[in-house]
């Protein structure tokens, strides 16, 4: 969609995504190990507006859940945000709580043209996350 100056540009396009991650990252670099794309914003960017991790199994020491920024389809990774997961045993009478990054409506995390999300997590647990966004 061609963008006309001085013109309010709305989100248009609703999209969301999911990764599982199973092998942690400790390396916190521009060149992180382990991370896995969860968003490629479109050609205008993108609002994202909720992003969460859900442990799939038993997490036995905190888990630092990572998310990366890109500008450059993935060569170059920022640490932008982490969130730690806490310690949980979840089965039939515990629920499998989420971790929130606490991205909202009111709250959105902005995003450039093309630009990615890379997540990764501290541990090696099996963790789903999840991202809901717009593109513009």
């Amino acid at each position: 969609m061609a963008v006309t100056p001085n013109s309010i540009v709305t989100p248009q396009t609703p999209r969301s995504a999911s990764v599982g991650l199973t092998t942690g990252n400790t390396t916190f670099t521009t060149s992180p190990t382990n991370t896995a794309l969860l968003v490629t914003a479109g050609p205008n960017g993108a609002r994202v507006t909720r992003l969460w991790a859900v442990p799939l199994e038993q997490i036995n020491a905190a888990n630092n859940i990572q998310l990366y920024r890109s500008h450059d389809g993935g060569t170059t990774k920022f640490l932008a945000d982490s969130k730690l997961m806490a310690t949980i045993n979840p089965g039939a009478a515990v629920a499998n709580a989420p971790t929130d990054f606490g991205y909202s409506d009111d709250n959105p995390l902005i995003l450039a043209a093309n630009e990615r999300i890379y997540v990764a997590e501290g541990q090696t647990e099996a963790v789903n996350v999840t991202a809901e966004w717009a593109d513009y």
